[in-house]
C-alpha cells in the first residue's frame, strides 16, 4: 500500500523526528510512504492540492498557525486525515471544528505515533473506493464519488460534473467508468456516464440529472432503464 503524508512543522528537530518515525513505520509495516515537508502552514495552504492521505500538522507556527491552516484545507479537501502535533492540549476541543482525527502531544512517543498512523490507514482503506483523485489544469482535486452527478466526454477530455462544480481532465471515459464500476454509474449514451442515485426522472428519451437533460441513445435505452429500475428496486 502507498500513502501520501505531508508534515507541516516549523521546528527542524520535530520535523526530523516525524520523518524518522515515518521511515521506521514504513519498514515495520510493509507500506510505502511518500513524504512531503512544509516549514509553515502557509506553504501547504497556498495553492493547496488535494493529493495527501494524511497531514501531520503542527499548531504553533510563525506565519500561519495549524488551526487556520486546517480551516483552509477543509475548504478544498473534506477527506484528508489531519493529525495535530502540539504541546498545548487545550487546542483539542477546537480540533472538532476542522474534523481533526486526533492530537499527538509533544514530545511524540513512537508507540502513540504508530498507533495513530495505523488507525489512519484503516480509515483510508475503508474509504478508498469512495473518492477519485482528478488531475486538472488547476491541480489535483479529490472528488467524492457520491457527489458526482454525471461524467461527460468531450473529444479527448472528460468533464466531471459534481456538487461543487465541474472539473476537466484528460482521460478516456472508459478509464473512469472502470474506476466507478462497483458504484451506481451507468452510461445513457456514448457521451454520458450517469450517477443513478442522482436521477430525478426520465422523460421520453432524456434522463434528468440535477438540472441537466441528458439524451438516452436508442441502443442503450432498454439497458439503461433496466439498470435504473434495478437500482431503485423496480420502482421506476
Amino acid at each position: 500500500m502507498r500513502i501520501r503524508v505531508a508534515i507541516v512543522e516549523d521546528d527542524p528537530e520535530s520535523m526530523e523526528v516525524l520523518d524518522r518515525y515515518l521511515k521506521r513505520y514504513e519498514k515495520e509495516n510493509n507500506v510505502i510512504i511518500d513524504v512531503s515537508k512544509y516549514q509553515d502552514g502557509d506553504e501547504i495552504a497556498t495553492y493547496y492540492e488535494s493529493k495527501y492521505d494524511i497531514i501531520l500538522l503542527d499548531i504553533e507556527m510563525k506565519r500561519l498557525d495549524g488551526m487556520s491552516t486546517a480551516k483552509i484545507i477543509r475548504e478544498f479537501d473534506k477527506e484528508v486525515i489531519i493529525i495535530f502535533i502540539t504541546n498545548m492540549p487545550q487546542y483539542a476541543i477546537k480540533g472538532y471544528e476542522v474534523k481533526a482525527l486526533s492530537f499527538l502531544l509533544k514530545p511524540v512517543p513512537y508507540f502513540a505515533f504508530s498507533q495513530e498512523i495505523t488507525d489512519s490507514i484503516s480509515k483510508i482503506e475503508s474509504h478508498k473506493d469512495k473518492s477519485l483523485l482528478l488531475t486538472t489544469k488547476e491541480g489535483v482535486v479529490r472528488v467524492n464519488i457520491f457527489d458526482i452527478y454525471y461524467v461527460e466526454t468531450m473529444k479527448h477530455y472528460l468533464i466531471v460534473h459534481e456538487k461543487r462544480g465541474s472539473h476537466t481532465v484528460k482521460m478516456p471515459l472508459k478509464r473512469i467508468e472502470e474506476e466507478l464500476k462497483d458504484s451506481s454509474f451507468f452510461r445513457c449514451n456514448n457521451c454520458f456516464l450517469v450517477n443513478l442515485d442522482e436521477v430525478k426522472s426520465v422523460v421520453d428519451d432524456f434522463v434528468i440529472v440535477n438540472d441537466s437533460e441528458l439524451k438516452i441513445s436508442r441502443p442503450r435505452k432498454k439497458e439503461f432503464l433496466e439498470a435504473l429500475a434495478k437500482h431503485f428496486g423496480g420502482k421506476i
